[in-house]
This record gives C-alpha cells, structure tokens and sequence, in this order.
C-alpha cells in the first residue's frame, strides 16, 4: 500500500517517467539528469544495504563492504520490517530475471 502522504501528482509523474526506461543505460540517463551523484550514489547504497540485510549480514559487514552509516542501515532495516514492501517487490523480480550465479 502506497503512503498517502507519498500520493500526489507529481510522484505520479516521476513514478510513471520511471516506467518509461527500457534500458540500463536510459536509467542512467535519467538519473543523472534528474539526481545529483551523491543521490544517486545514496540510493544505491541502500539497495545494497537491503540486498545484504535480507541475506542476514551483520551491521559491521554491511558498513564495511557500503560504507553506509548504522542510521542508514536501520532506516533500511525498518523499510524491510515495515515498509510498504518495495524493496522485496523489486528483489523477486531481479531473482526471477537473474540466473542464480550472478545474484
């Protein structure tokens, strides 16, 4: 379920420019355009941060292999415990598309 407080017309419109990349390299486009670097670089993090976290690495294992902070960690730990489920809804798509040895 979408936050309510999220829900507006100009989420909507970036939610669907999104859904308009077709490629790896649109993304970055994009990206790049629309974010900073340290934006960008954030947001990577923390889909690493879930990626490690669902895989059960520790607090110190995820900082030293990230760099991100214990805050961040935690923020990205309560998404995963009580968030609106994104980040699960895109790990299954990319396991469902990857073969198992590049996950």
């Amino acid at each position: 379920m979408v936050n309510p407080k999220l829900k507006d017309e100009l989420n909507d419109q970036l939610c669907n420019a999104v859904l308009q990349l077709k490629t790896v390299e649109e993304c970055y486009q994009f990206f790049e355009d629309i974010c900073t670097i340290s934006e960008l670089k954030a947001m990577s993090q923390r889909l690493e941060v879930a990626k490690m976290l669902q895989k059960r690495y520790t607090y110190d294992e995820i900082v030293s292999r990230t760099g991100a902070s214990t805050a961040t960690i935690s923020r990205v730990k309560r998404c995963l415990n009580y968030g609106a489920d994104g980040y699960n809804l895109v790990f299954e798509r990319l396991n469902q598309e990857q073969p198992e040895e590049i996950k």
